[in-house]
């Protein structure tokens, strides 16, 4: 009776290290679920010490360092139904809005509160002194590629001439598309990332704010 006990221990000891090192046999999190810690944040074992002194980390005779070169650090916030996302890179801001919280089904007409959310993104592009905007409409794949073309383009200048009003100011240079199906950034087998496909973004590029350039 003794082996058995000794059996599962041995068991119960080898999953623990799997657990720990996080090799397959531990418990998985599928990507749509919400972990209790963001990924990436718990290390297994600390980081390596580093030789200062080490001959490797010197530069050989002749050797120079190259340019330094900064990163496009991209930033992306969506709210909680994913209605909108912002993302900000160094050089530009996009936002996205979901086709839905912006017309009714299969139209171009924009709903009245759109006018809040468009107004919102207005006042960014004020703020950040912008003089060039990108307004690109997208579909989902359902439906034919051509009349996802007709409705992408014609619910991207629907956005465009709401932004101009709001704007008010013939120093922009607008640049309007239609992309039909095109660059979807969801799966387009469920109607969550379908929902995500169906979007209108308004795009440009980062600037000195307004309060930064008064105070020149």
């Amino acid at each position: 009776m003794a082996l058995p006990r000794r059996t599962t221990a041995t068991t119960f000891t080898a999953l623990a290290v799997l657990v720990t090192l996080g090799l397959p046999g531990g418990p998985a999190h599928a990507d749509d679920e919400d972990p209790s810690a963001p990924p990436g944040s718990v290390t297994t074992s600390p980081p390596p010490e580093v030789d200062a002194n080490s001959p490797g980390l010197k530069l050989a005779d002749g050797a120079t360092l190259a340019p330094a070169k900064v990163l496009d650090i991209k930033s992306v916030v969506e709210d909680l139904g994913g209605e909108e996302r912002r993302e900000d890179t160094n050089s530009d801001v996009t936002f996205a809005l979901q086709a839905e919280v912006l017309f009714p089904k299969d139209s171009s007409k924009l709903n009245p509160e759109a006018r809040s959310r468009i107004q919102a993104i207005a006042d960014e592009i004020k703020a950040q002194n912008a003089t060039t905007v990108r307004v690109f409409g997208f579909t989902d794949n359902l439906g034919s590629y051509a009349h996802g073309l007709t409705l992408s383009k014609a619910r991207a200048e629907a956005v465009h001439d709401q932004l101009a009003t709001a704007l008010g100011s013939t120093d922009i240079t607008f640049e309007v598309r239609g992309y039909s199906e095109d660059y979807p950034i969801a799966d387009n087998t469920s109607e969550q990332g379908r929902r995500k496909n169906r979007r209108v973004e308004v795009t440009f590029p980062r600037g000195a704010a307004t309060g930064e350039s008064e105070q020149g």
